[in-house]
């Protein structure tokens, strides 16, 4: 099972450290999103976290179901009003089973690359698999790797740098790892926080969902369904199992 990096300093502060996420102009299109693949539900989210996507999603209609590795961020989600119609598994998504069928798996924010080996990533497609009915989608909003707009011989991209938060990735193109570091200013206090990641090509994902039976649907550059282009630095890709 791979170690969680989120831990209660991090749970009880993640809406402060990334409040980007959390601006409706960011949230609502992800919601609208997959309201609209979910049908009649129910939904699986993989690293459900505190809440940020399952919550609206819940109060649009669709019961979810989560799975999530870090008990100090399911903490949080089930402090806030409505989590109690919302079921958590503790266990790291890329193996842990729930009961029942899901019409739709999501997996967002570039958490695919949580898991830090080629053969989880493609245990996580298979155990998704397992859990969509035929005909249900697997979404995953992930990055595209930064390795083109590195300077030759150079093997660090700075992705943020407020005068609150300095985040940097350090890229291994042997092992295919990139790790990203932040600095925050929080509280008073300088703050760091470091976490290594896989980080995956749209086409190695396609391979990945072929070898658990599912076939891409549509790949987007954002939740607005802007096309996805050579020039994106960002996917939303979606998968079907077959009826």
């Amino acid at each position: 099972m791979p170690e969680t990096h989120f831990d209660e300093w991090i749970a009880q502060r993640y809406e402060t450290l990334w409040p980007e996420l959390f601006d409706p102009a960011v949230l609502d299109p992800a919601v609208d999103f997959l309201v609209s693949l979910a049908g009649p539900g129910p939904a699986l989210e993989l690293g459900i976290g505190t809440g940020r996507i399952a919550l609206p999603l819940s109060r649009r209609g669709i019961r979810v179901h989560g799975i999530e590795l870090s008990s100090a961020m399911v903490a949080q989600l089930q402090a806030q009003q409505g989590a109690s119609t919302i079921g958590v598994t503790i266990g790291d998504f890329a193996t842990t089973r729930v009961a029942g069928t899901f019409s739709l798996a999501y997996l967002v924010r570039n958490t695919i690359t949580n898991l830090t080996t080629q053969d989880e990533q493609v245990e996580c497609f298979r155990n998704v698999a397992a859990h969509l009915k035929p005909g249900g989608c697997f979404v995953i909003e992930n990055y595209i790797p930064e390795l083109q707009r590195l300077a030759p011989g150079d093997s660090t991209r700075v992705f943020t740098a407020t005068p609150t938060h300095l985040g940097f990735e350090e890229y291994d193109v042997a092992t295919q790892i990139a790790v990203s570091h932040h600095y925050w200013v929080i509280e008073g206090q300088l703050k760091t926080f470091s976490s290594a990641h896989r980080y995956v090509w749209p086409a190695e994902l396609d391979l990945m969902a072929r070898i658990a039976g599912l076939t891409l649907r549509e790949r987007l550059n954002d939740w607005h369904r802007e096309p996805f282009t050579r020039e994106s630095r960002n996917h939303i890709s979606v998968w079907e199992k077959g009826l």
